[in-house]
């Protein structure tokens, strides 16, 4: 099981919850308000009023439910993220379909988690938007992938080297920079340069881009 990957020494991430569930609302409520490194600064169950307040609050992260009265998830997090690109949002909703998380994720969310999943999973997907990362779920990372065309493998694919390798299986599984620094006895600025390597030779502009080469590819 993932440790909170939040650490002590940044500031506490301002959070707005979105859920019109008021029982799930309130579980998430008790789920994340002990957590020292999260500020829980609003919450509301309707997509409209997600929007304003994703404006008037200017919140770090906002946890985002795709089944929403009057404005859906979807919609309020392409809103906010036209106007707002820096907010970070981490769908967590029941919903599976392949056009809904496509569509989610095309809209503009950092991490798609499901309901259900353990607070320690919602921490690192969490984390992983904060620090620029992409996290899905275990249970729709594939349909994903499959979603994705295939990209044609780069010339130069088998030269990355064994620490790159061991830095990309980690990026795959959603790691942020400081976790795989931790997993890997690394400093972050290493990490880093690793990072940069790796989507030099494969030839992409991202990690997810990185991470569909290398399931593609066999890499991992």
């Amino acid at each position: 099981m993932l440790e909170p990957p939040l650490s002590s020494e940044v500031p506490a991430l301002r959070l707005l919850i979105v859920e019109d569930d008021p029982m799930m609302q309130l579980g998430l409520e008790q789920s994340l308000e002990d957590n020292p490194q999260l500020q829980i600064v609003g919450q509301t169950g309707d997509g409209y009023t997600a929007v304003e307040m994703a404006q008037q609050l200017q919140p770090d992260v906002i946890v985002m439910d795709i089944g929403l009265p009057r404005l859906d998830g979807i919609a309020a997090t392409q809103q906010i993220k036209q106007s707002l690109p820096h907010v970070h949002i981490v769908v967590l909703t029941s919903h599976t379909s392949e056009t809904e998380v496509i569509a989610a994720l095309s809209s503009g969310a950092d991490a798609y988690c499901i309901k259900g999943t353990n607070v320690d999973r919602l921490l690192a997907a969490i984390a992983a938007a904060r620090e620029g990362a992409t996290y899905l779920d275990p249970q729709i990372a594939r349909q994903v992938i499959d979603h994705l065309k295939p990209p044609a493998p780069p010339s130069n694919i088998g030269q990355l080297s064994q620490r790159e390798l061991e830095v990309l299986k980690l990026m795959v599984e959603g790691m942020s920079n400081p976790e795989i620094a931790a997993q890997l006895y690394l400093s972050p600025n290493t990490v880093k340069t690793h990072i940069r390597g790796i989507m030099n030779k494969l030839a992409v502009d991202d990690r997810v881009q990185a991470a569909v080469v290398a399931l593609r590819s066999g890499l991992v």
